[in-house]
This record gives structure tokens, C-alpha cells and sequence, in this order.
């Protein structure tokens, strides 16, 4: 069994470094620069062809669908990152190891999906990093 110590500071640094993480995420779109990296002017979009309906794909799309994926993120991150500082007040509940494996599974997909960001030694050490947070939740949830 794990003490309710490591519990307490396990939960307090994931849910601190969560919420600042995704603190910072929402301003990714401004720190990375988006708008230089999708320009508006260029060659022509292939559309998006959906059985019955065809979409001219713009530029401003893609800017747009950036900005919505990583608001989403941001807010997710920080959700994980409140509920992580809660967690005394909800790891006793019936949901919690269920609410764990969630995270965890959060983390995992974010671990592995690191690679489309590069195979830089950083960016393994970011992958491994997220695959720990995703296994001290999912130890717990074992617990």
C-alpha cells in the first residue's frame, strides 16, 4: 500500500504541473506561431469530401482547427490538473479508479503521440515523462 504522503505529493505535483502545462497550452497558438506557420496566401486546399457534401478547405480552416484542438487540450489539461489537486477528496469514491484509468489514458495517448512532434532526445524524455504520469494514475487506480 502506498502511504497517504507519497498519495498526497504524487497527486500535488501532477496536478500542479498539469494545470500549469496547460496554462501555457493556450497560448502555444501565439508561442509557436500558427498564424507564420499556416499562411493565408497559397496554392489551393484539397476539400473535404464527405459522402454527400464537398467542403473547399481555406487556410483560415486550418488556422481555425489548430486554435479549437489546442483550446481543447488547454482545457482538458487543466481539468486533469484541478481534479489531480483534489484528488484527497475524491480518491475514496466508487468512480475513482475509473476516473484513473481515464487520466491515465490521457497521459498514454499523449506519451505516444509525442513521436509526430519528432524523435529528438528531448522529445523522448517529453514522451517518457507524460508515460509516468500516465502510470502513477494508473498505479493508483490499481491500488
Amino acid at each position: 500500500m502506498v502511504s497517504d504522503f507519497v498519495l498526497t505529493a504524487g497527486f500535488l505535483v501532477c496536478g500542479a504541473f498539469t494545470v500549469v502545462l496547460g496554462l501555457v497550452h493556450f497560448a502555444m497558438p501565439w508561442l509557436l506561431d500558427f498564424d507564420g506557420a499556416i499562411p493565408v496566401d497559397g496554392d489551393p486546399l484539397r476539400p473535404l469530401e464527405l459522402r454527400v457534401v464537398t467542403y473547399q478547405t481555406k487556410r483560415s480552416d486550418l488556422r481555425g482547427i489548430a486554435q479549437i484542438m489546442n483550446h481543447a487540450v488547454s482545457y482538458t489539461l487543466v481539468s486533469i490538473g484541478i481534479v489531480d489537486l483534489l484528488a484527497s477528496r475524491w480518491l475514496a469514491a466508487w468512480f475513482a479508479p475509473y476516473l484513473l484509468a481515464w487520466i491515465a489514458g490521457w497521459w498514454f495517448l499523449r506519451a505516444a503521440t509525442q513521436r509526430h512532434m519528432g524523435s529528438r532526445t528531448g522529445d523522448r524524455l517529453v514522451a517518457a515523462g507524460f508515460a509516468l504520469l500516465g502510470l502513477f494514475h494508473l498505479a493508483v487506480a490499481l491500488s
